[in-house]
């Protein structure tokens, strides 16, 4: 079975909107211009490009990423790893052409039959709807986590709401940045 890694920027009271700069949320790229800069806190993420054998995302995350990730030479190893975007609505007609294989997944079911497949691990970035309906599912095995010490207030969060049991984490890498980031991967026990 394939693992599936939810991986984030999130804020110390679990916020995740908009840590880039996208439009609609008013501390927009939190993630750039409240802290400062510390290439070594990103290490996680280039691992994450070499380690990953495909990107799951929801619409939402796939409609912000697809037009800039396929050009950027941060997100190169991205390119040709295969896509699954969980949607209802889109259309094979509103995929992008050039950022390489794209699934659309209808739901969660197909996302439990994925991960049966053969292959290597599946991140998910973005995507808090999904994370949520993943996470109520079980269907997320690890977290990646990038916290910032911030605090956002009002904002989309990672974690789901839903009145469920206790779900056991276990921490098994961490780290400190001198700017006050911490990388934190807990695996999900089952």
């Amino acid at each position: 079975m394939r693992t599936l890694i939810s991986t984030a920027f999130i804020s110390l009271d679990g916020v995740v909107e908009a840590p880039g700069g996208e439009p609609g949320y008013r501390n927009s790229g939190w993630t750039f211009k409240e802290v400062e800069f510390a290439p070594e806190a990103f290490e996680i993420k280039g691992r994450e490009q070499q380690e990953a054998t495909a990107i799951l995302m929801g619409r939402v995350s796939y409609e912000a990423f697809s037009p800039v990730w396929p050009g950027m030479e941060e997100f190169a190893g991205y390119r040709t790893m295969p896509k699954y975007v969980v949607s209802t609505t889109l259309t094979d007609a509103d995929l992008v052409p050039d950022w390489g294989e794209t699934t659309i997944l209808r739901s969660l079911d197909e996302v439990a039959t994925l991960k049966e497949t053969e292959g290597g691990p599946i991140i998910v970035h973005g995507s808090v709807s999904l994370n949520h309906g993943l996470s109520d599912a079980g269907l997320i095995d690890r977290y990646h986590l990038l916290v910032h010490p911030l605090l956002l207030g009002a904002g989309k969060r990672l974690f789901s709401t839903t009145d469920k049991d206790t779900q056991k984490l276990r921490l098994v890498e961490h780290e400190a940045y001198s700017n006050g980031l911490q990388k934190n991967v807990f695996d999900v026990v089952r």
